[in-house]
């Protein structure tokens, strides 16, 4: 037995934060076999007390037994000195320097800004299901949540720590920080940036002004570590304020989606953010119609909010460009999507057959056929 054949099974164990192998990510310091076969494994963890130490130092244990037999492996665990950090940091980067934004004009990632005219439309709910439907026909898949002041993807998400004493709100899991380098949480295999990962007390308001606003989602762009995406997912806050401003300045090439609701009194004020976006430079891809109506026992649809307002700022954004705005969906009210939503199981994979989870299962799929970036190549179903 060699310890090159153990370094090869190490290579198959991944970093459940970076999503790449130890062995690429140079934490794997050093393989040595005795002369009865006994294997011992030391590994640097990125940061003292690393959220992943112990499923990595399990992993690992159990790929060098892979070789060497039960019980006949020993794992030894350090950490990274700062220098190792700095450089793991600049190989991530790809050799891109430091607050360079990820998603710039030349990436590949395509890029959806999921907007609204308005709150309360569903608009945090639409985007953390479609983002999860997209991880579950495996795309990379990512998510910034824009909405500083009502931050909720991590909520929708289960990204939330047990509350201290099992009593009130808990509070958004933390990030992992390695130098510079944000290391986003990730739930469903998508992974997700949100202020809410950075207050103290769920119930705290944020109260910024644009520069802090533009400064923070500046910062989620450039300093969180995402990788190789295929598609990722702002969720906007409603509204047509500073941060579809800073988005349209820092993301240009970002499409729009606009989620409305069906009364046609919405119609106007939906409109609007389609209408900021193209002033930015981005295009409007196209609108999704939230509690569309409430199925019924007898196979009717109760139309509680009205209808026909999604097809209406559809037809209002198309007459400003030369694509066609579609209606992309009409999701229906839906108890199983407000239910998920508040246990943090997204409707799409905690209960499938549900109307709604249908109809942005559908939107998913119809994302996951278009090309990827510059070239418009085909996405079809990339490799974690």
């Amino acid at each position: 037995m060699s310890s090159d054949a153990v370094y090869a099974a190490l290579a198959r164990v991944i970093d459940p934060e970076i999503r790449k192998p130890i062995t690429e990510l140079d934490m794997v310091e050093r393989v040595s076999v005795a002369d009865d076969g006994q294997v011992t494994v030391g590994i640097r963890l990125t940061i003292a007390g690393c959220p992943a130490a112990q499923k990595i130092e399990r992993d690992v244990l159990q790929a060098a037994e892979s070789v060497a037999g039960a019980g006949r492996a020993s794992v030894e665990v350090g950490v990274m000195t700062r220098e190792q950090r700095q450089a793991l940091t600049e190989k991530l980067r790809g050799g891109k320097a430091a607050r360079v934004t990820q998603f710039g004009p030349e990436s590949l990632t395509r890029v959806y800004a999921i907007t609204s005219g308005k709150g309360g439309v569903g608009k945090s709910t639409i985007t953390a299901n479609l983002a999860v439907a997209l991880a579950a026909l495996g795309l990379r898949v990512g998510i910034v949540d824009a909405d500083v002041h009502g931050f909720s993807i991590p909520g929708l998400l289960g990204l939330v720590a047990e509350p201290a004493g099992g009593s009130g709100t808990g509070t958004a899991v933390k990030p992992t920080q390695v130098g510079d380098m944000i290391l986003p949480p990730i739930a469903y295999d998508v992974k997700v940036i949100s202020i809410a990962m950075f207050v103290e007390d769920a119930s705290v308001a944020v109260a910024w002004r644009g520069p802090m606003l533009h400064r923070t989602i500046q910062q989620f762009l450039t300093d969180v570590y995402f990788g190789d995406l295929d598609i990722l997912l702002l969720d906007l806050p409603p509204g047509t304020g500073d941060v579809a401003i800073t988005v349209g300045q820092l993301l240009p090439h970002a499409e729009v989606i606009v989620v409305t609701t069906p009364q046609p009194a919405a119609a106007e004020v939906a409109e609007r953010s389609g209408v900021v976006a193209r002033q930015t430079g981005q295009s409007v891809y196209g609108v999704i119609e939230n509690m569309s109506g409430l199925p019924q026992p007898d196979g009717t649809v109760l139309e509680l909010f009205g209808s026909g307002g999604g097809a209406e700022v559809a037809s209002r954004l198309s007459a400003h460009q030369e694509t066609p705005v579609p209606l992309l969906a009409q999701v229906p009210l839906s108890v199983p999507l407000r239910s998920g939503g508040d246990r943090g199981v997204p409707v799409v994979l905690g209960d499938p057959a549900d109307p709604a989870a249908l109809a942005i299962r559908a939107v998913a799929e119809r994302l996951a056929t278009r090309g990827r970036g510059l070239a418009g190549r085909s996405l079809g179903i990339s490799p974690r």
